[in-house]
């Protein structure tokens, strides 16, 4: 059964006031001889939200309550924009077409799936990024950057070029991105009264993979 995913973007004044972030899974096993052998469960993390905290007026709330029903609770999944994480340069870094490695060609090969690298040194992590925003994408092939000849599927991340790269060219690209997510609720339980005297609702989101 093919999972129900809606191309609209959860909204931005609302997001950007909300509270989330990365989550990991791990097995930690002790030993008898105190030992730890850790083990990751999941290869890619999965990002939690709470809107909740975006929002402030009756109006805002008014406008989550019809997301939510427009999204059948935690049926249909939608794209969220993490004020923290949403681009492929550092935090107020403009994005460029050399941002982000994606791979190198290889002669034959003509689509690449947009990455985000976390970390350097010792263990770096390749985020696979699955909706960019569309017109934000630039790419580059061996250090040029491309102003055709390439594709972006905004809807799976796959950046479809016009010929393969030569053997050993980096293809790079520079974007913005949102996180594909759904309501992890099927209740929505709002206390106007609490609301008033400035109680934040519950409103928590979870990463969808897709």
């Amino acid at each position: 059964m093919t999972t129900a995913f809606h191309e609209i973007l959860f909204p931005l004044d609302i997001a950007f006031g909300s509270a989330g972030g990365p989550e990991r899974r791990t097995e930690i096993v002790a030993l008898a001889s105190g030992r730890e052998e850790r083990n990751a469960r999941w290869a890619h993390s999965r990002r939690r939200y709470d809107a909740g905290y975006g929002i402030k007026t009756f109006d805002a709330l008014s406008q989550v309550i019809a997301f939510f029903e427009e999204r059948r609770g935690m049926l249909h999944g939608f794209r969220w924009r993490d004020r923290l994480d949403h681009s492929s340069a550092a935090p107020g870094v403009s994005v460029t077409a050399l941002d982000q490695t994606l791979g190198f060609g290889d002669g034959t090969t003509d689509s690449f799936q947009l990455l985000k690298t976390y970390g350097a040194a010792f263990a770096p992590y390749a985020r696979p990024i699955v909706k960019p925003v569309a017109g934000s994408v630039r790419v580059a092939v061996g250090g040029m950057e491309l102003e055709d000849g390439f594709d972006v599927d905004v809807t799976t991340g796959v950046v479809m070029l016009s010929e393969p790269p030569g053997l050993g060219d980096a293809v790079t690209a520079g974007f913005l991105f949102d996180v594909p997510v759904r309501f992890d609720t099927e209740y929505l339980e709002v206390d106007m009264s609490a609301f008033a005297s400035g109680a934040i609702p519950k409103i928590p989101l979870i990463e969808i993979r897709l």
